[in-house]
């Protein structure tokens, strides 16, 4: 099959080939190649499966460029890719929490309608963080009218010496390199993933939390006998989550954590996955630059508020 490899799996192509009637141009994102044949998934998510034999021409082709992202479905997505140990609602508000390990997995979700008076509402997202011992904590998107309404109702920001939280979104096709190094994706973490994940004790809560997706993987790259660098990748619909990815001190600047995204992204590929999000502090600029690099594009920010005290 001329111009194409199992190097070119996750980006687009357009693959001419013999059908009954003639010749047809299919364009998508290359699924899987064999010199057998290969298959394209089409915007529409449909598989177009070709036999070698039939192929007349096929080639790589610019990735599409970045749509915008619906900054409020993501909101909610982005939750739903690393669900928390214990849940509950308010109306459609959604309260997680998890023994204190990370904000995430331990804040409000102020997202659709809380069935209530906003003001009730918090009443009700505080008893359920007193009652745990937790802080009250809300995750709410800069500029949005949750933040609005909470500040309103005298929260503050929880971490006011911290920048904001960046999330990121970029097309499959971005990303979908072929990684620089061996990258091992698997559907557990073991014991060297949390080592390299963890400085120190693993926290009681985290396995719960990061193992807790429908879909997760865990990803991870081993150099001089030991992991040196990991990540997650979780599906939610067509998203491919991104987080916990860390590159041990002495190995950074290799191009480890491109490797870990690039591995995850061709993981994801095959199960529907078409774009890819991540958060990272806005402050960590190596971070953001390498994400840029990789083609990541900012949705929206995020602070953590809390209520005031008396």
């Amino acid at each position: 099959m001329s111009g194409l490899g199992d190097r070119d799996i996750g980006h687009r192509v357009v693959v001419r080939h013999r059908i009954p009637d003639g010749l047809t141009d299919v364009i998508g994102v290359l699924q899987s190649w064999t010199p057998e044949g290969l298959v394209v998934r089409h915007a529409d998510s449909s598989l177009h499966e070709i036999r070698a034999d039939q192929v007349t021409a096929a080639k790589t082709i610019p990735e599409m460029p970045l749509r915008p992202v619906d900054v409020e479905q993501l909101f909610l997505t982005t939750a739903l890719g690393r669900p928390a140990v214990e849940t509950a609602y308010v109306g459609e508000w959604l309260l997680r929490a998890s023994a204190g390990w990370t904000g995430r997995a331990n804040s409000l979700l102020p997202a659709g309608n809380p069935g209530m008076p906003v003001p009730e509402a918090l009443k009700h997202a505080e008893a359920f963080y007193d009652e745990r011992g937790l802080p009250p904590l809300a995750l709410v998107r800069l500029g949005s009218p949750e933040e609005a309404e909470l500040r309103a109702c005298g929260w503050i920001d929880a971490r006011p010496g911290q920048s904001d939280v960046l999330v990121m979104h970029a097309t499959l096709d971005h990303v979908n390199g072929s990684p620089a190094y061996d990258v091992l994706v698997a559907e557990r973490p073991d014991r060297a993933w949390y080592a390299a994940a963890f400085d120190g004790p693993v926290p009681e809560p985290a396995p719960t939390v990061l193992e807790g997706a429908p879909k997760a993987v865990f990803a991870s790259i081993t150099l001089d006998g030991k992991a040196v660098a990991v990540g997650r990748g979780s599906m939610t619909g067509h998203w491919l989550g991104v987080d916990a990815v860390r590159v041990d001190p002495s190995y950074r600047r290799r191009g480890l954590g491109t490797a870990l995204l690039q591995a995850l992204a061709r993981w994801s590929g095959p199960l529907g996955g078409r774009r890819t999000y991540l958060e990272v502090l806005e402050e960590n600029t190596p971070a953001v630059t390498t994400y840029r690099n990789l083609g990541y594009a900012p949705a929206y920010r995020y602070r953590y508020l809390t209520r005031r005290r008396p």
